[in-house]
């Protein structure tokens, strides 16, 4: 489960410039380490320790190899990568050359399996003041149902 809690911020642009807004961030990073990655390989194949991290290595150069080349890389239902290069805008047609390029961005766009699984992940938000207003609320109509009687 990601466990999320409350945070507040001074907006600095928009409809909202100038008040403080309340957002929810994750508390913490669930991190699953290349180790526990070929663990849970090993644990569900007939693979070694060793073949699956040197399959997993031998992967990454074959990415980074095919991004090189300028290649959409495709790895079935995981997604794909790509390189995507954002452009510099000109007014001119003839000053948009390969400078006018910024830094290159790596873009991995998931399957439908992959989406699906992110949209299914369990959530909480741990927000006190909104425990508040309930107990607030209950008490008050508690109270309004004990006069009533």
């Amino acid at each position: 489960m990601i466990e999320f809690e409350i945070k507040s911020k001074k907006q600095t642009v928009g409809p909202l410039k100038g008040k403080t807004v309340y957002y929810a961030m994750a508390k913490n990073k669930n991190y699953m380490t290349l180790d526990m990655v070929c663990q849970q390989i090993v644990d569900e194949t007939s693979l070694s320790y060793g073949d699956v991290m040197n399959a997993l290595i031998t992967l990454g150069r074959l990415v980074c190899r095919g991004l090189k080349m300028g290649f959409n890389v495709d790895l079935g239902d995981l997604g794909s990568f790509r390189v995507y290069f954002p452009s510099k805008m000109s007014e001119k047609e003839t000053d948009v050359t390969a400078a006018s390029l910024k830094t290159p961005k790596v873009v991995f766009t998931p399957k439908a399996k992959m989406r699906e699984a992110a949209k299914t992940a369990e959530v909480s938000v741990n927000n006190p003041k909104r425990k508040e207003e309930k107990k607030k609320k209950k008490k008050e109509e508690g109270g309004i149902g004990q006069h009533g009687n």
